[in-house]
């Protein structure tokens, strides 16, 4: 056990390569043909920027709980939105960590799995979160640590074997990684056994562990996996790799983006006030709401105080109150979760104010973007923007010529413009009863978030997939000059598997089929394909089973929204509806960092209820018109 003054280091996930040991053959069972076996981890030194590495594989030195679970993941390239299988199965033998993997029946797990049978993809990388390690060796050429507990978070299929620098360590009060202990031989000598408490914690009401637990595993796992994502999206691989080892975080490396670009880079919101963590766990926008309606800041003396440094930053009074863009951005490291779990929530001294007053609002913009379907797609969220951004983009290319001898060329200019994102304000309503205000817990205070996320969500979903610039909204992809167009008939149709093609070719004619490639309609659709033969006569039908609620066409992944409308008119077809192809990589929506809150007791004032009125402001880009095709006239009854 380590003293107080044990030294600290941040660490974010660490990467581990590997090579398959067993491969999937397929054999007359469908289900064993599926799974695979592998060797993720081992005490291989292995160097870091920090030390050489040595992964502990003792008793109590690896935590498998994860992987035992049955649900833990099997990713393409750490991608945490490109899962193509799960672990069913992990055991330490021989000193190294072994899995069983089961790859899924989708498109995309057949064509990797395909590719593991014929020997062309052979090397995994294993995910993992180091908690505590022991400098075993000091020397000038690198200081050698023991892991003596970790956690493996993922295993990934990976084309390219992770860089060493890839497991980044972060300075202490970055807030983006991991707090790890650094014990010595001497002081685990030394160590003496834990004292018995005295008397036994108070009682306090259950904290979802497993909730949290897995939340925080999540967003381990997705920040470096965002980054590389983006790099990908934009060309900017070799400096994603250099921004990860030199520990940068999401939002920076978006700047970097946009320094590249031409375009001027994300300044500090004016509603950032700079918050420490303990005052973005005590903020509670109910006790603000309730504040507002009873006119009475006496209990709510902190959201007063960031209302009141908003308005002088802004100049300008809000229709409510301003929420500060801390609360918006915050998001709880693993360290801080684990301090949750483990303090003893019972004295207020060592842990219960921070649970008490711990109303998990700190996320709301990872969680709007999860909400969003357009988000989920991979469309390019910018956050905190200040001011209008232009971002320049290439409209027309050089022209190459055929010439005589002697003959010059014609000279020919590179062709750009510039896509312009200018605040547009979005209002979304939610109604809260009385008892929901009367009362603070986190449990109350996510629920009354989450409405709020719930219908912003929608509302950036609707601009996304139809908004209309003569309704005061973003332009959105089905009003998008220059998208390909599939028509099914004069007055619309059934959509047929030709059609679903149709839809892919029309951005693939224009080199546009590259990049975060998806199909999205609404339930009606999705419904009517599910009953519709590829061939008729044969067994195969258009929509095909995906995972995590999604389905997939022609190879690619369908998602659903009922924001896709359905109640479009062609000649005489009525209540017909719309699918949308393409790259949504190339939809860009910026968001201002300014949430202004407003609560109205009187419409619903005979329950003591309150309508409660967020006002944000958004816009949305696009690349490329081309990279996105349309087909609005399908009938599904």
């Amino acid at each position: 056990m380590p003293d107080g003054n044990a030294p600290m280091m941040k660490l974010r996930t660490q990467y581990r390569t590997a090579q398959i040991i067993g491969r999937a053959e397929a054999g007359d069972s469908a289900e064993e043909s599926r799974t695979l076996e592998l060797s993720f981890s081992s005490e291989e030194p292995y160097r870091r920027w920090w030390g050489v590495e040595v992964l502990g594989h003792g008793s109590g030195e690896i935590d498998l709980d994860w992987f035992k679970a049955g649900s833990a993941p099997l990713l393409m390239d750490h991608n945490t939105r490109d899962q193509i299988g799960v672990i069913e199965a992990v055991s330490i033998k021989d000193g190294k960590g072994q899995a069983t993997v089961r790859f899924g029946k989708s498109a995309r797990a057949d064509e990797i799995l395909s590719d593991v049978r014929d020997g062309i993809r052979s090397n995994i990388s294993v995910g993992y979160e180091i908690r505590k390690m022991r400098l075993e060796e000091e020397s000038d050429e690198g200081n050698t640590y023991r892991v003596t507990d970790w956690q493996p978070l993922e295993v990934s299929i990976v084309s390219v074997p992770a860089d060493t620098t890839v497991g980044i360590g972060r300075e202490a009060g970055d807030g983006d990684g991991a707090a790890v202990i650094i014990e010595t031989k001497q002081s685990e000598e030394k160590a003496m056994p834990p004292e018995t408490p005295a008397v036994a914690p108070v009682v306090t009401p259950a904290v979802d562990e497993n909730a949290i637990r897995a939340n925080a595993e999540k967003a381990v796992v997705g920040r470096v996996t965002e980054i590389l994502a983006l790099g990908a999206q934009f060309k900017m691989n070799d400096e994603a790799q250099k921004h990860i080892a030199e520990g940068g975080t999401v939002d920076t490396f978006k700047d970097l983006i946009l320094k590249k670009q031409g375009a001027k880079a994300v300044e500090r919101p004016v509603t950032e006030l700079g918050m420490d963590a303990k005052d973005v766990r005590k903020y509670s926008l109910v006790r603000a709401v309730r504040a507002f309606i009873n006119k009475d800041w006496s209990e709510a003396g902190l959201e007063r105080e960031a209302n009141i440094a908003i308005q002088k930053e802004l100049g300008r009074d809000p229709n409510g109150f301003f929420v500060p863009y801390d609360l918006l951005t915050a998001q709880r490291t693993p360290e801080e979760i684990r301090q949750i779990r483990e303090l003893s929530v019972g004295t207020a001294t060592a842990g219960a104010e921070l649970v008490g007053t711990d109303h998990l609002a700190g996320s709301f913009i990872e969680l709007l973007r999860n909400r969003a379907v357009t988000l989920q797609l991979g469309a390019v969220f910018l956050s905190g923007l200040r001011g209008n951004v232009d971002i320049p983009r290439q409209t027309g290319g050089a022209t190459a010529y055929w010439l005589d001898e002697g003959e010059t060329v014609t000279g020919s200019d590179l062709a750009t413009d510039n896509i312009t994102l200018a605040p547009k304000t979005v209002a979304t309503k939610t109604s809260w009863t009385r008892r929901m205000m009367l009362q603070s817990s986190p449990a109350v205070e996510g629920l009354a978030i989450n409405d709020l996320l719930r219908t912003m969500a929608l509302a950036i979903d609707q601009a996304a997939i139809n908004g209309n610039p003569a309704n005061k909204q973003p332009r959105g992809i089905m009003n998008l000059v220059g998208v390909g167009a599939v028509a099914i008939g004069t007055n619309g149709g059934a959509m047929t598997w030709g059609h679903v093609v149709d839809l892919e070719t029309e951005v693939a004619a224009d080199n546009a089929d590259i990049g975060a490639i998806a199909y999205l309609t609404n339930t009606k659709v999705r419904g009517k394909l599910k009953q519709t033969q590829k061939v008729t006569g044969e067994s195969a039908f258009i929509w095909e089973n995906g995972q995590n609620g999604d389905g997939m066409l022609n190879g690619y992944r369908a998602a659903v929204s009922n924001q896709v409308p359905s109640n479009l008119t062609k000649g005489t077809g009525t209540a017909l509806s719309a699918a949308i192809f393409g790259n949504f990589g190339d939809q860009i929506v910026g968001e201002w960092g300014v949430l202004d809150v407003m609560a109205d007791p009187y419409t619903n004032a005979d329950s003591g209820g309150a309508i409660v009125r967020a006002f944000q402001d958004l816009d949305i880009g696009y690349r490329h018109a081309e990279s996105f095709s349309v087909c609005a006239d399908i009938e599904t009854v």
